[in-house]
């Protein structure tokens, strides 16, 4: 069956642009599972749950685990697969003689996940993990820039990591809202009333909500924006 595996990063996007409700017609409409490790269930629900802060929020991410909508999945065999890709990721940069952390283990947790039940793909909205996926090379760079310094590489190490995380893809959580767009379901907010107050509303609520994303902690360039903004033009 069709599966999803979700990192925290999309589902707090989500549910701080008050959009976690499109899960549920989404996973309808995607015919399949979104799942989450259990790692991540603690950061979105008992964490929070155990403190004053975002309690609401993770009261909402359990109303969709209650349902059903998002599945946790807790397996060993998962944990340990983690573990080793945490382990081979933090040894393939380095700066100042020492290995870079470069992710955590809840992030390789998801990646884990989906490699052992063969998802389609991963929802991260965070970028260093995004581009151990899509584009390793970039870390380089990406890290050097962030930390002022020279990163090395270490090309055996990073060599086997994208060999396993090879038969990956990754979405953002703007790119399910997108979708969400594209098939109507934020039309709630265009109706007729609303168009005769603000004209161009479709084009205004899109934008409100990739911003809405990338201010909540999506890692998409204004550029990007604007490049969805026009493909979903209307076509004259």
């Amino acid at each position: 069956m069709k599966s999803l595996v979700f990192d925290t990063g999309p589902i707090i996007t989500l549910t701080m642009n008050n959009m976690l409700w499109l899960l549920e017609p989404l996973e309808k409409r995607f015919s399949g599972d979104f799942f989450i490790t259990q790692q991540v269930k603690k950061e979105l629900i008992d964490k929070p749950l155990s403190t004053k802060r975002f309690k609401f929020e993770a009261l909402q991410v359990l109303q969709h685990v209650s349902r059903g909508v998002i599945k946790v999945i807790d397996e060993p065999a998962v944990t340990d697969k983690a573990n080793e890709l945490l382990n081979l990721a933090n040894s393939c940069f380095r700066a100042k003689k020492h290995n870079i952390k470069i992710v955590h283990l809840g992030e390789m947790e998801t990646v884990a996940l989906a490699l052992h039940k063969g998802s389609e793909a991963i929802v991260v909205d965070e970028r260093t993990t995004r581009y151990l996926v899509e584009k390793p090379e970039k870390i380089q760079e990406y890290m050097g820039s962030k930390m002022h310094t020279q990163v090395s590489v270490n090309h055996d190490n990073l060599k086997q990591l994208k060999k396993q995380l090879n038969p990956l893809k990754v979405i953002r959580s703007v790119e399910l809202i997108t979708l969400a767009y594209e098939l109507g379901l934020l039309d709630l907010f265009t109706t007729e009333r609303e168009n005769e107050l603000l004209p161009n509303l479709k084009e205004t609520l899109l934008e409100s909500v990739l911003w809405g994303a990338k201010l909540k902690g999506c890692a998409i360039s204004s550029d990007e924006i604007d490049t969805i903004m026009q493909l979903e033009k209307p076509q004259t």
